[in-house]
């Protein structure tokens, strides 16, 4: 009997198992699907893509990355949307956690509702916004300011970025802060030499949220940004569209320049990302 249940347990494992590995390849499959089919769109002409999109190219149009980077000035709107999207994310976090830290660990009555405005903050519609802002940025003589655009960006990520640090801050024993702080820590040792390192794995989550995000929002780098020099990624992608026409060759090979940066930064320091994500765990 034993052996019996034995083997019925272990082809369950080997089921399961393939079923794992079945799924596993699939989603593989499905994710890398799109990337390849928009990198061999970079290299055929618009008449190629139009009738098969999924062909191999009849012939390698590398021209069609030098047209993109004269188009859309590929070098200068990748750096700038990288300046966005870094200055954004530092700024997020930095503000975010001395706010999470000053609503999590404080005992001030009126902090709950400082939290609660905060909250409001996450339903506020970012479309709704956008002639006001446009209004303000035109009275201040902000527009074409990548200053102006990071502080937006940033002011509309905050409510859930303290929302989320305030939440994990919150499940953090403060027998922990008594003790840093019988060792002689004050706020700010206590903030960012003990609480900071604790909530990598939160702070790794929305880091990679916000930088997406800055890295590709579209909506505000249109109303804000109107000189070339300014553009970001996804404002300069309208480049490649006219009321007749559509250089679509060109403008696939622009998004895979745009990916690079990604690719490059996810390599580099994807252990780091990794390990935020996982660790944070208090030890003693």
């Amino acid at each position: 009997m034993t052996d019996t249940s034995g083997k019925r347990n272990k082809h369950k494992v080997c089921g399961s198992t393939v079923l794992l590995y079945a799924g596993a390849v699939f989603w593989t499959f499905m994710t890398l699907f799109p990337v390849a089919v928009t990198i061999l769109a970079s290299f055929k002409s618009k008449s190629e893509i139009y009738l098969n999109l999924m062909s191999w190219p009849d012939k390698f149009l590398f021209e069609n990355y030098i047209n993109a980077n004269q188009t859309a000035n590929a070098m200068r709107t990748i750096t700038n949307s990288l300046i966005v999207a870094s200055l954004t994310t530092a700024a997020n976090t930095i503000i975010g956690m001395m706010a999470a830290y000053s609503l999590s660990r404080k005992g001030y009555r009126f902090l709950k509702y400082v939290y609660i405005f905060f909250m409001i903050g996450v339903m506020v519609p970012v479309h709704c916004t956008l002639i006001p802002i446009n209004n303000f940025a035109t009275a201040l003589n902000v527009k074409n300011n990548l200053l102006f655009l990071i502080l937006i960006y940033a002011a509309f990520n905050m409510s859930q970025a303290i929302f989320l640090y305030t939440g994990f801050m919150d499940g953090i024993s403060r027998n922990l802060d008594e003790a840093a702080i019988i060792d002689g820590c004050g706020n700010w040792s206590l903030l960012w030499r003990i609480l900071f390192p604790i909530c990598k794995p939160i702070i790794a989550t929305e880091a990679i949220f916000v930088f997406i995000a800055g890295y590709c929002e579209l909506v505000f780098s249109m109303i804000m940004m109107t000189d070339s020099k300014y553009f970001t990624v996804s404002r300069a992608m309208l480049n490649f569209s006219s009321t007749h026409s559509q250089e679509i060759g060109n403008q696939f090979a622009f998004v895979v320049m745009s990916v690079i940066p990604m690719v490059i930064i996810y390599v580099v320091f994807h252990k780091q990302i990794e390990k935020g994500m996982l660790s944070g765990a208090i030890k003693g």
